[in-house]
């Protein structure tokens, strides 16, 4: 079971989407705005947000935007949720670092295969750190290499 987070707009879309998921097994909820939708993760990061794109006030890209530019939510799984269909969208969605993008309206079984494929991917990779942490750590393994690698010279 996976917390997931739908930002959506439109009510409707948004509580048949929050339903399906719930229904395959997870615990969902949604908001209706980009503010709302950082206020929530910042309270409660869940283990992947549905966005859409086209919100009043904060865009779905501009919330995207602010997670990638975040220590703290740099890696938090997006998935685009959203009725623009041209292939330049999709392609900015994907460039800005939204894992997957799913065009509405939805297939259910569509929805729930793509959301558990994105969570599947994510299985094996560690918890997540805050972005000085995991660099920290990172540099600790950098150096280690460099030091193996210059001792066989």
């Amino acid at each position: 079971m996976a917390h997931i987070l739908i930002a959506d707009d439109d009510e409707l879309i948004a509580e048949l989407a929050s339903d399906v998921l719930i229904n395959a097994g997870h615990a969902c909820g949604w908001v209706t705005d980009g503010n709302q939708a950082l206020k929530l993760v910042e309270w409660k990061r869940p283990d992947l947000l549905l966005l859409d794109q086209d919100m009043p006030g904060v865009t779905g890209s501009t919330v995207l935007k602010r997670l990638r530019n975040s220590s703290k939510f740099y890696d938090l799984p997006v998935i685009m949720f959203t009725a623009m269909t041209g292939a330049s969208d999709e392609q900015q969605a994907l460039y800005h670092g939204a894992q997957d993008y799913i065009r509405k309206p939805f297939d259910p079984k569509f929805l729930i295969w793509r959301v558990n494929q994105v969570l599947k991917s994510r299985v094996d990779r560690p918890k997540h750190l805050e972005l000085d942490e995991w660099m920290r750590r990172n540099q600790g393994i950098d150096r280690q290499a460099v030091a193996s690698d210059r001792s066989v010279l």
